[in-house]
């Protein structure tokens, strides 16, 4: 099994997170903020990984803390329980309807952090409770730690829920297929330089 566990304490947040790549997609979240929680269990289901996660923030504030440093620790443990990633997949891509919603997401665990959030020039709305900037600040984070490219490109939609709600099913799918361990790669790293 891949297993990790991170801690992260500042003067904003104090998170505790254990994870189980190879899981069934059960989650135990408590961020203090049920939206997020929302997303998280989403995340989890979706992507088959067994998450349990604490997390007290400075949510008097906003959930700007909260969000961004469940990101980070969330990529930390996930690049830990990948440990040498010999015999990943290392690509994942999916294409995410949520009703009239329709998000892309391109992952390569490739050990090089780069972003792409985008959305249509003329914008998008928000979640009642969660805006749209938190999804890219969550992704933003999550890449950096995990150090993965993470491409992600809400196509069109009109909810802001939906929105939300397809952009962290489309990194569970993502991730999901590109955390895969491909029996015909067994102990090869997929890279031709030998090294991610």
């Amino acid at each position: 099994m891949r297993n990790a566990s991170c801690k992260r304490v500042t003067g904003e947040t104090d998170i505790s997170m254990e994870l189980n790549l190879d899981g069934t997609g059960c989650a135990a979240v408590a961020t203090g903020h049920a939206f997020f929680d929302h997303m998280l269990d989403l995340l989890a289901r979706h992507s088959l990984m067994d998450l349990t996660l604490q997390a007290r923030g400075d949510l008097e504030v906003d959930a700007h803390h909260t969000v961004e440093d469940v990101g980070i620790v969330l990529g930390e443990c996930v690049r830990n329980a990948l440990g040498d990633k010999k015999g990943i997949a290392r690509y994942g891509c999916s294409h995410l309807p949520m009703d009239e919603t329709l998000t892309r997401v391109v992952m390569d665990l490739s050990n090089r952090p780069y972003v792409v959030f985008r959305i249509p020039e003329s914008g998008l709305p928000d979640a009642p409770n969660f805006p749209l900037t938190l999804c890219e600040e969550f992704c933003r984070a999550l890449a950096n730690n995990l150090r993965c490219n993470l491409h992600v490109e809400v196509l069109y939609g009109r909810d802001g829920h939906h929105i939300a709600e397809s952009v962290f099913k489309g990194i569970a799918h993502a991730l999901r297929q590109a955390a895969a361990i491909d029996p015909r790669a067994a102990g090869t790293l997929p890279s031709t330089k030998g090294m991610l």
